[in-house]
């Protein structure tokens, strides 16, 4: 596993110039950070998507956290972690002492076990307990805590890291069912003072913050936007200092090192974006040979080009580049757009031509709808399907993809963790959170099969075989791999670090300079 390199653009005299400059401790307002990512919910059980996450990053602990640009989880919320035995299906957790929730309530293991039960208890259509499918049982016993997995998994201590192994309150929160008001009972870095959805959230220092962080940041107020356009407007009129996820394709592309205004950080990303594909039988796009065609007549090199001005990659296989285990299963199977296979396919299929079929995508998620009107021009040139598409406010299209109610969706995916697991099981194992409906017995097994290994570039062949099949398949078509960027005012330092495909936001990295 590499660890993902970052390449600054400094537009000001001298990479080290700004860098070396002292930061204004004395300067208490708070950092604005424009984003268009949404919120699903406060709730670590009833989330799992970029935004959420980002905000769970900084107000919440999980037991393990990555350092940045890290391959490994580190502990955060716990003093140390291990797997007890070679067999990978015990492993344990020893707290940290004195860490305290927002009540004054000392954090106990019965407080970490408490929130990985009920996550997958509520085991919400859009929440993370998919991640946890090893997971058999927990533990606890004092600051001891156990989790029983019910097969080898070197992958667990990953998940543990993320925004799904948040450590709730659990005098403050239901055992069986979401919370609903705006209020956090969280021992991150930050404490989340003030929140109105769709719009703002006020994020203030925690005093009583002790974890893997030496510590804790600048105030923060991240700043939600319904679409890039909204965004950029935004940052062109002063009223963010920082903007990240995302700025418009054409703004992006067009960010100068010479512009003396602004300080750009553009990162190696893992972030890709699929279209997934409706396999259940009744559905227009059940027929494996209907999906083959579509993936006959996608050009990812239109995407990049003409809808995205050169800001993403092409990408031809479920694990994007820069990850073990990726390859272009996608590009050897379809290396060309080819009407003529894609008819002969539909024909053998036996299908009325033109093939009909709902495309939804997320309304405001950068670029979509473009995306979208450009895959549907490729799928419609030589009149063999018709798309209607169809734009949604973002929790009501997940709430649509998330209950079978659309044929392909569009959907971006940031990882969770810096491993190729995490394009695995969520994204095409069975009972996935995409919810393509697509089960197979040789793609749980060579997932399974994969988590075996402690050393992960052992897993390679697992991940090889698991993309060809999935190319075969097709429950899923590739189209893009993306890169980080973040863009800030000139007396603000830190953007570089605010996101390095870890899957952590790191909000305290933020500083005035």
């Amino acid at each position: 596993m590499r660890i993902l390199a970052t390449l600054l653009v400094v537009a000001v005299a001298g990479v080290g110039g700004w860098q070396l400059l002292p930061d204004q401790d004395d300067r208490d307002d708070a950092i604005a950070v424009g984003t268009t990512d949404a919120v699903t919910s406060l709730d670590p059980a009833g989330a799992y998507d970029a935004g959420s996450w980002a905000l769970f990053s900084n107000v919440f602990q999980s037991l393990l956290t990555f350092e940045p640009g890290g391959a490994e989880p580190v502990p955060d919320a716990a003093e140390e972690c291990d797997f007890t035995a070679t067999d990978l299906r015990t492993y344990r957790c020893e707290l940290r002492e004195g860490l305290k929730f927002p009540s004054g309530r000392e954090m106990t293991a019965e407080d970490v076990k408490f929130s990985f039960d009920r996550l997958r208890k509520i085991d919400s259509d859009v929440g993370p307990a998919s991640l946890f499918t090893t997971l058999e049982s927990v533990d606890a016993d004092g600051l001891r805590v156990t989790f029983h997995l019910s097969s080898a998994d070197a992958t667990f201590p990953f998940k543990v890291a993320t925004g799904a192994g948040a450590i709730v309150d659990s005098t403050a929160y239901p055992a069986d069912a979401l919370r609903e008001d705006d209020a956090v009972d969280g021992t991150g870095p930050y404490e989340l003072t003030s929140y109105t959805k769709d719009s703002r959230a006020v994020l203030t220092p925690n005093d009583d913050y002790r974890g893997a962080l030496k510590e804790t940041g600048k105030p923060v107020e991240l700043r939600y936007f319904e679409d890039s356009e909204a965004l950029d407007a935004a940052w062109r009129s002063k009223r963010i200092d920082v903007a990240a996820r995302q700025l418009p394709p054409k703004v992006l592309s067009a960010l100068s090192a010479s512009d003396p205004d602004i300080r750009v950080s553009e990162a190696d990303g893992s972030e890709t974006r699929n279209l997934y594909l409706n396999t259940r039988k009744g559905r227009a796009l059940h027929d494996v040979r209907v999906r083959r065609a579509m993936a006959w007549l996608i050009s990812r090199e239109d995407l990049a080009v003409n809808v995205y001005d050169g800001t993403v990659d092409p990408l031809y296989s479920l694990i994007p580049a820069g990850i073990v285990g990726h390859t272009t299963s996608f590009f050897d199977t379809y290396p060309e757009q080819n009407a003529a296979k894609a008819r002969a396919l539909l024909d053998e299929a036996g299908v009325d031509l033109p093939v009909r079929f709902t495309y939804g995508y997320g309304k405001g998620r950068g670029a979509a709808e473009a995306e979208a009107k450009a895959i549907e021009r490729q799928l419609e040139k030589d009149g063999l399907f018709e798309v209607d598409l169809k734009g949604y406010e973002w929790t009501d299209f997940q709430k649509r993809w998330a209950g079978g109610k659309l044929d392909a969706y569009a959907v971006g995916w940031v990882a969770d963790y810096p491993d190729a697991d995490t394009f695995g099981s969520p994204l095409v194992g069975t009972d996935s959170t995409m919810n393509t409906g697509y089960s197979s017995q040789q793609v749980d097994t060579l997932i399974r099969g994969s988590q075996r290994y402690a050393d992960r570039g052992q897993a390679a062949d697992d991940f090889k075989d698991l993309q060809q099949t999935i190319a075969e398949d097709v429950p899923v078509i590739p189209l893009w791999q993306g890169k980080e960027y973040v863009v800030t005012s000139v007396d603000v330092g830190g953007g570089q670090y605010l996101s390095d495909g870890t899957g952590v936001f790191r909000l305290w990295r933020l500083t005035w300079i």
